[in-house]
């Protein structure tokens, strides 16, 4: 099913307004009687939905149906390799470092 469109009925999705503030993203319409009616002929518990622009520059909604592959050998599965700790930060924390208290001197930025 990942390969199949899948559309909202009643979820339609544009691009914002030329005027819009950099901020919006996107503007989505509903007709809320028909996203009703296809909510409930679902019965997931949550639905992704992925905002596209077509090759002819409409934009348009559609159900984001990705599953991860199964694996069901633990064997094929692979691990990344550790990653390398840039210098000066192997140190661990400072020696005044509590547990769960922060200070604005410990934020980076």
């Amino acid at each position: 099913m990942a390969n199949e469109m899948e559309f909202i009925e009643g979820f339609f999705a544009k691009a914002p307004h030329e005027n819009a503030p950099g901020f919006v993203k996107a503007k989505v319409n509903i007709k809320r009687n028909d996203l009703i009616q296809w909510l409930s002929a679902r019965d997931d518990e949550w639905i992704n939905i992925d905002i596209k622009e077509a090759r002819s520059g409409k934009w348009y909604a559609s159900v984001d149906n990705w599953q991860p592959n199964e694996v069901n050998d633990a064997s094929s599965v692979q691990t990344p390799p550790p990653a390398s700790v840039p210098a000066g930060f192997d140190d661990g924390p400072p020696e005044d470092y509590q547990e769960g208290i922060l200070t604005d001197d410990d934020i980076p930025f």
